[in-house]
């Protein structure tokens, strides 16, 4: 399964690319492993990697019934911008729809999703979604 470009990491003052704060305090330290107090934040923080390419942290964050065997990031997809249309959480289970807008090549469009989350031994995982 293939998703997005790899690019280089941005540094921890940069402007995050999911467009909250700066990635040093917002999306960085789930990327490094930190657990996502909500689903939002971990839905922002997967936008993140599909947008510079951490396959590590898709696979960490992906629910084992679901992940697949294989995440590629890497095919010239470039996500440029993210909006959050809406977020419902509860203690265990979550639902965030989003948009996603990304750029391959000339052509450029955006992905509608509302992905499902749990909860999983304490932390936030992505279970799946209904692309619109």
């Amino acid at each position: 399964m293939s998703f997005g470009s790899a690019s280089v990491r941005p540094s921890a003052t940069d402007a995050c690319p999911c467009g909250e704060g700066e990635f040093g305090t917002h999306c960085g330290p789930l990327l490094d492993g930190e657990p996502a107090p909500g689903a939002e934040r971990l839905m922002r923080s997967r936008y993140t990697a599909f947008a510079i390419g951490d396959a590590a942290h898709l696979a960490r964050s992906w629910h084992p019934r679901t992940r697949p065997d294989e995440i590629e990031v890497g095919d010239g997809t470039r996500w440029i911008g993210l909006d959050i249309v809406s977020a419902e959480e509860g203690a265990d289970a979550a639902e965030v729809s989003f948009r996603a807008r990304w750029r391959h090549g000339s052509e450029a469009g955006e992905l509608r999703e509302r992905s499902r989350f749990v909860r999983r031994a304490g932390r936030w995982v992505y279970v799946d979604g209904d692309v619109d």
